[in-house]
């Protein structure tokens, strides 16, 4: 039988900050898989996210459940796909917002190539812009980072027994979306996966040249999806445009 590990005190410490709840003692899990999981055979769960005490944090909840482990930890999209071959998840959890890389590109390239690995997402953004688009590139849920922890658990469970997770509110504007049509579909929403990532970027006060640079596309290519978004938004210029993207990188 393993022996619980006690984490260092400034660990906890800093894990706290952004899980105050207090770890919980290994038990039963109260939604218990129907899947080969639980005990005798816990599901491997490797964590893709550029923020160190997020991951540690959520490798702790993770780790003190009973049908549950992480098997690997990474903060690009590169290291993750070194390591699949040899971890080989049950699951993936991923951030959308990247150093250097894409979350959304990141699932595109899961489902092409380890397509019967699924995915939860976890990000800072409100679902509501993000989740029909990560589904739609082979996600099976999404989760934001202001939810309790707890609802990663679930959400994990859900998926691993062939659900998909979503909020209810989320659930509600998927079926208002299929039978009400597009007539309430926000600028916001028309952007095009690139399109929202370049927002993102000049958003977080990147350079058009930087933004090619981390793209790995033309200084004219980014030049056009500027364009692009600003006809979209209609916005009569750059600076509104980066005043637009730095308000809603901030406030979400």
């Amino acid at each position: 039988m393993k022996k619980n590990v006690e984490p260092h005190k400034h660990e906890e410490k800093e894990a706290s900050k952004e899980f105050p709840l207090p770890l919980p003692k290994r038990e039963s899990s109260p939604f218990p898989l129907r899947g080969p999981f639980g005990p005798s055979k816990r599901a491997k769960i490797l964590i893709l996210d550029d923020h160190p005490i997020l991951r540690r944090g959520i490798a702790e909840f993770i780790n003190a459940t009973e049908d549950m482990t992480i098997c690997g930890e990474a903060e690009d999209s590169h290291q993750v796909l070194k390591m699949m071959p040899t971890v080989k998840p049950d699951l993936v959890i991923v951030d959308i917002s990247l150093n250097g890389s894409s979350g959304i590109e990141f699932l595109k390239i899961l489902k092409a190539e380890y397509p019967d690995v699924p995915a939860l997402v976890l990000s800072m953004h409100d679902e509501l812009l993000y989740a029909e688009r990560v589904l739609r590139e082979g996600a099976r849920g999404y989760v934001t980072k202001q939810e309790a922890v707890e609802k990663i658990l679930t959400a994990i469970r859900k998926i691993l027994v062939g659900q998909i997770y979503l909020s209810d509110r989320m659930m509600d504007r998927v079926l208002e979306k299929k039978y009400m049509g597009q007539a309430n579909r926000s600028p916001m929403e028309s952007l095009s996966d690139r399109e929202l990532e370049v927002f993102r970027l000049i958003g977080e006060g990147i350079t058009t040249v930087g933004i090619a640079q981390q793209l790995h596309r033309s200084v004219k290519t980014i030049e056009t999806y500027r364009a692009r978004i600003k006809t979209k938004f209609n916005l009569r210029n750059s600076m509104e445009l980066i005043r637009l993207a730095m308000h809603w990188v901030q406030n979400g």
